[in-house]
């Protein structure tokens, strides 16, 4: 099943949401006093939480045997993937040297009825950059085709919509991974804070290095133009739809993979993977994440790892999904369970030619269980368990490993562990990284 929340989807975010509202709703401030002196201070206070922060969120060949989609069992199918080619466009893209970073006006208040979230919403949406076209994201899709005719042998898309200080050594193992396995590869970072000088500078070493990395700021309503997504967006620039209590970055992020692999085929991939082999036999493919033990049937899938062709229709049946039914207070309801509900009644359609890949693909280790593979081995049987583990992961049927970030970000590497093991086996920067704090 998909990994649960360690507490209630409201107490999770309970410090971000305050902050937030401490940030946009000062106006909203009960005065605690009466006295003129206390309303200056708290007034002068106010007025430096606003403009002194830096802070900006923007809107994250081995065979394999898929399963027939009817009956939800593995069946034997490989096909080569399909890569678009695109015309050389010569543009000069500046880099942003200037503050990246702010609070972010996507988290809603918290304990507030749907009507209260509404008439918030509505008073955050001129705040709200990532619904709307501008000077920076109308440069999108001729940065994407230039980029894409780099000679890629792959491409990867990823999506970034935290901080681009929060982009740590585990998001940067997710990419230097991605590289060792696909040297040859072209990775996106969809991402404003990461389109910037500081996220250049995060970059850096793998641009030193000769990858194909580019970070840019997507532009939503060019992606889903013409698609199902368009209605959906239209309702929520109207103010008219409800977000939802759990952040709009996150059901924004469920729809911008759909999109993009739509308008330009690939691989999406989220930034909590080590990439273990190589995914260029892979294709049309979407990995499930439980099987039933008897049955061998697929009971969940996950879109946390998609492959497909441009313009699969498939892609299209997601964002209809996604648009007709969200739901912005059911935790993986646009996601995860977007993508089972879906397949299951449409991806047996003739011509769709989908493989849905055995948990081994990309998730071999269940989201509770993912704390042994951090342990040091302190006996000899823990390092047997190790040796196993690498050798299943290395050499069995696994693509890329998932490591659960909201389950495990927290957790000491110990050494020797399978964690530390895989890191030194599929890095290229090394030396930049730090295996206990990772």
């Amino acid at each position: 099943m998909i990994s649960p929340k360690k507490s209630s989807p409201h107490s999770t975010l309970l410090k971000m949401k305050r902050m937030s509202q401490k940030v946009f709703d000062y106006n909203l401030f009960r005065r605690t006093a009466k006295s003129p002196i206390f309303s200056t201070i708290s007034f002068a206070a106010i007025f430096f939480l606003l403009y002194s922060s830096d802070t900006i969120v923007s809107i994250s060949n081995l065979p394999m045997h898929p399963v027939d989609l009817k009956s939800h069992k593995i069946v034997d199918h490989r096909q080569e993937p399909t890569l678009i080619t695109t015309t050389n466009i010569q543009e000069e893209i500046s880099i942003d040297e200037g503050p990246d970073e702010v609070y972010d006006p996507l988290i809603p208040p918290d304990n507030v009825t749907k009507e209260e979230r509404l008439v918030w919403f509505r008073r955050k949406l001129p705040e709200l950059e990532i619904l709307r076209s501008n000077s920076l994201t109308q440069q999108f899709h001729s940065r994407v085709l230039q980029f894409l005719n780099n000679g890629c042998s792959i491409q990867f898309y990823m999506i970034w919509f935290s901080p681009a200080k929060s982009f740590g050594k585990r998001e940067f193992f997710a990419m230097d991974s991605l590289f060792k396995a696909h040297p040859q590869g072209c990775l996106m970072l969809l991402s404003k804070s990461m389109d910037s000088g500081r996220g250049y500078r995060i970059l850096k070493p793998l641009l030193d290095g000769g990858f194909k990395i580019l970070a840019v700021t997507p532009d939503l309503p060019f992606l889903v133009k013409n698609t199902p997504g368009e209605l959906w967006l239209g309702e929520m620039k109207s103010g008219r739809r409800d977000p939802g209590y759990i952040p709009l970055s996150q059901n924004l992020a469920n729809l911008i993979r759909l999109a993009v692999l739509y308008k330009y085929g690939g691989v999406y991939l989220d930034t909590d993977f080590i990439t273990l082999k190589d995914f260029s036999g892979l294709r049309n493919a979407i990995g499930a994440q439980n099987v039933d033990l008897e049955s061998k049937n697929w009971t969940i899938l996950n879109n946390a790892v998609m492959i497909f062709d441009i313009n699969h229709p498939l892609l299209l049946d997601f964002m209809g999904e996604f648009a007709s039914t969200f739901n912005g207070n059911k935790w993986g309801h646009n996601g995860p369970y977007l993508v089972s509900r879906v397949t299951e009644k449409t991806g047996r359609t003739p011509g769709y030619n989908l493989s849905i890949l055995p948990p081994e693909a990309f998730y071999p280790v269940e989201w509770n269980k993912i704390r042994r593979i951090f342990r040091k081995p302190q006996k000899e049987s823990e390092s047997r368990w190790v040796e196993s583990m690498l050798n299943e992961l290395n050499e069995g049927e696994t693509y890329a490993l998932h490591l659960w970030n909201k389950r495990s970000r927290e957790l000491a590497i110990g050494e020797g562990s399978v964690m530390a093991r895989l890191i030194s086996a599929h890095c290229v920067i090394c030396q930049d990284i730090n295996i206990t704090s990772l």
